[in-house]
């Protein structure tokens, strides 16, 4: 093996583990081959034609995080619990709209009912106080 190809090899191994790892220092940090490939400073045919089994290694590594940088895996719980909790709340305010919606009718019809009856005040109930009318 030239040194040129062993250079090569060391450099998409060096790069397959800093892309793994979640420190990527020339790419955007994805878990693509062709990130590998801007990581390692090589073009990408260099890596799918000269060094299939680094790909291939690469590719396998990649399946088994689930596609995720090891130092970004623990934010995938906090992404999980996060979306339960926006769920949880959107159920809530979807209650809570509704349960508003139900008061507003509710005293919508007791002011009707209300207006309908007489203005005098010894009429009403005595746990009932008249407001005044805006109107």
């Amino acid at each position: 093996m030239t040194a040129d190809r062993q250079a090569e090899r060391d450099a998409i191994q060096a790069a397959a583990r800093r892309l793994l790892a979640g420190t990527p220092t020339q790419s955007t940090g994805a878990l693509t081959v062709l990130q590998l490939a801007a990581e390692a400073g090589v073009k990408r045919w260099v890596l799918t034609h000269k060094h299939p089994d680094l790909r291939q290694a690469f590719e396998d590594q990649r399946r088994a995080a689930d596609g995720v940088p090891a130092a970004y895996q623990h934010l995938e719980n906090k992404i999980a619990d996060l979306e339960a909790a926006n769920r949880r709340l959107r159920a809530d305010n979807t209650e809570l709209t509704e349960r508003v919606d139900t008061y507003a009718q509710v005293i919508r019809e007791l002011v009707t009912e209300l207006d309908r009856q007489p203005r005098n005040v010894a009429a009403l109930p005595d746990n009932v106080t008249r407001l005044p009318n805006p109107r």
